[in-house]
């Protein structure tokens, strides 16, 4: 398994922004009565917007270690900036910009993911 921490060893920028969006079933009767249920287990997936302002080397090294988990849809395992433990990740979308010379600015969305 993939380790975004040992493997690529470069942390975020801070400004991380971190969403949350549970899944619930929600029914509404006819006299106004609203019912909400978990959906499912893992029911609450985090999405971690995150930016890395790094050289141009250690871009690329992000970029690889993304690139070679999208030609097989991997997971990899990372750990959040102020989380204690890491979890199973999927980066399905990130842009790199070069704004200054010898400079890059990786901006990636991490989508947590529950496998057994």
């Amino acid at each position: 398994m993939a380790n975004f921490d040992n493997d690529v060893n470069i942390k975020p920028t801070y400004g991380v922004q971190k969403r949350s969006s549970p899944r619930n079933v929600e029914v509404q009767f006819g006299d106004g009565y609203i019912s909400r249920n978990v959906f499912g287990l893992n029911q609450n997936p985090k999405v971690y917007q995150l930016t890395f302002e790094v050289s141009e080397t250690d871009a690329d090294i992000i970029e690889t270690f993304l690139d070679t988990r999208a030609k097989n849809s991997d997971s990899f395992t990372f750990t959040p900036p102020g989380q204690s433990s890491s979890s199973q990740f999927f980066c399905r979308s990130w842009n790199k910009s070069m704004p200054y010379i010898n400079r890059a600015r990786i901006q990636a969305t991490f989508e947590e993911v529950f496998q057994p």
